[in-house]
């Protein structure tokens, strides 16, 4: 074999290397210390998913929301006053149950051995899987922060935010515009409440239907079916029309027709910058496709590296709801 080759092959397993670990996280990481450490949170996911299979998007929001705030340290589960969970963008996240079943089981079977940032994070996955999702090798070894506030949930994204506010919350943790584009993809699953989007549906603006022109015009009547004027805000509507618990690329479709519910999902085809990797993810003739499940995984693994905490920093709780 010749020594240009014997290169390739190497660079090739760097790459496949890196794609499934970093700061100090790896894939099988439990091994040897907690052998059916996933196996135990998969089984408590799909036991929960089969009682309610809404948590499967709840338990994904959650892992998001865990990262994006002081990097995926389990921040988001700490109970108390002034918490990360008490901030008005977790107000609303769900799955904290199993969570903590989860950790129970894994404290009786390895004791202060699994942290709480790493059942998060596989819980995600397991999630995706069970939505009919790809599944992906997810790092493990983060250990849990001891630091949870509300003020600092503010670099969160919001579901006003424009594509390039978007693309620097992101770039801040060393996420690109194709990342953004298909991390948010995950709204293939869930729900939101009509008091994130109503605005859009009356007197947005002052001309035509009074709505946000980026609405498919004949989807407008529907959602203010669905989302009256003077309604129940807290109702909840599909984030993917057709395909809300199916994990697939129809969200991306339905941003192509007009038909996203938030408006910061719906800039994503309406931004040029943005709108090229959902045309990507369609499979759009003249453009190099995308296979969305691929790819999720792909930057779900980028995300789950956010600012983690590994060897001798953070701690691994006991009860992922409070610091030792």
């Amino acid at each position: 074999m010749s020594q240009k080759i014997v290169l390739m092959f190497l660079l090739l397993a760097v790459v496949g290397t890196t794609m499934v670990q970093g700061q100090g996280t790896r894939v099988g990481f439990y091994a040897t210390t907690c052998r059916r450490a996933e196996s135990i949170v998969r089984a408590t996911v799909q036991s929960h998913f089969t009682s309610d299979s809404s948590i499967a998007p709840g338990l994904l929001r959650m892992h998001f929301h865990d990262c994006f705030v002081n990097g995926c340290d389990a921040s988001i589960l700490i109970d108390g006053a002034n918490t990360e969970k008490t901030a008005a963008p977790n107000l609303l996240l769900r799955g904290y149950d199993v969570i903590a079943d989860a950790k129970t089981q894994l404290e009786a079977e390895c004791p202060g051995v699994v942290s709480c940032a790493d059942i998060v994070a596989l819980a995600a996955r397991d999630s995706v899987v069970l939505a009919n999702g790809l599944t992906w090798p997810v790092p493990t070894g983060r250990r849990d922060g001891r630091v949870s506030l509300a003020s600092d949930t503010s670099n969160l994204p919001g579901f006003t935010d424009s594509v390039d506010v978007q693309k620097q919350k992101f770039a801040a943790f060393g996420l690109n515009a194709q990342d953004l584009v298909t991390l948010v993809g995950g709204h293939t699953i869930g729900t939101t409440a009509c008091q994130f989007f109503r605005y859009r549906l009356y007197n947005f603006t002052t001309t035509g239907n009074g709505a946000d022109p980026s609405i498919n015009p004949s989807f407008v009547s529907q959602l203010q079916t669905l989302c009256p004027q003077n309604g129940d805000g807290s109702r909840r509507i599909a984030l993917d029309t057709g395909s809300q618990n199916r994990f697939d690329s129809s969200f991306f479709s339905n941003l192509r027709s007009g038909q996203g519910i938030l408006e910061s999902d719906q800039k994503l085809w309406t931004d040029a910058t943005t709108r090229t990797f959902v045309q990507r993810f369609l499979g759009v003739r003249g453009l190099a496709g995308l296979t969305f499940g691929v790819e999720f995984g792909r930057s779900m693994v980028k995300m789950s590296n956010i600012g983690v905490k590994t060897g001798t920093n953070g701690e691994i709780r006991r009860v992922c709801s409070a610091i030792n």
